[in-house]
């Protein structure tokens, strides 16, 4: 059955994880759920995708939501899973290419924070921060450090980054942190 698994999309992964934003895949670290990964031996969801006419997404089951969704938002692993059913929901109802887009804008933003932000410390919240708030608030954000930062370190850089992060995420009720499994 491997060989018939057959996926190219390594921003968005067949269960609705924006992989993208995250740490392990921005790390090199996880290859994700497409061609040549090792995330169908180790992955439920991959095998299950084959076993429905091999799905691109799982929101493109006719079985969606299955039993495999039940309760995921409540865990996270280093990416959050808070949004994995209402991003699915979102990918179906704009059309997976127009999400696709929002995502590559979002992690252009992301690689803006970590190039010019990361002290080294922060890749992990900046990654969940962007997974988590709206492009236009992302957008916003990184505006304001640009006109308000020439004169901080880089660590400085990375506190008061953080700090806007929270502060919109307050604003809009959105608990930036990861709850583990």
């Amino acid at each position: 059955m491997k060989s018939e698994f057959n996926r190219t999309d390594s921003l968005f992964s067949l269960c609705g994880l924006n992989c993208g934003l995250c740490p392990m895949q921005i790390r090199g670290e996880c290859s994700g759920c497409f061609n040549g990964s090792t995330c169908y031996q180790t992955c439920p969801i991959a095998p299950c995708s084959v076993r429905h006419g091999n799905v691109e997404y799982c929101f493109q089951c006719n079985e969606y939501p299955c039993k495999r969704y039940d309760g995921i938002e409540r865990h996270d692993s280093l990416i959050s899973h808070r949004n994995q059913k209402k991003d699915m929901a979102k990918a179906k109802e704009i059309g997976i290419k127009a999400y696709l887009a929002e995502q590559r804008a979002k992690k252009d933003i992301l690689t803006r924070f970590l190039e010019d932000y990361d002290d080294g410390t922060k890749d992990v919240f900046f990654c969940l921060a962007v997974n988590m708030l709206d492009v236009e608030d992302l957008q916003d954000v990184l505006a304001r450090m640009a006109s308000q930062s020439d004169t901080l370190t880089r660590h400085d850089k990375a506190e008061h980054l953080e700090r806007q992060l929270q502060d919109c995420a307050v604003g809009k009720q959105i608990p930036l942190e990861l709850r583990p499994w």
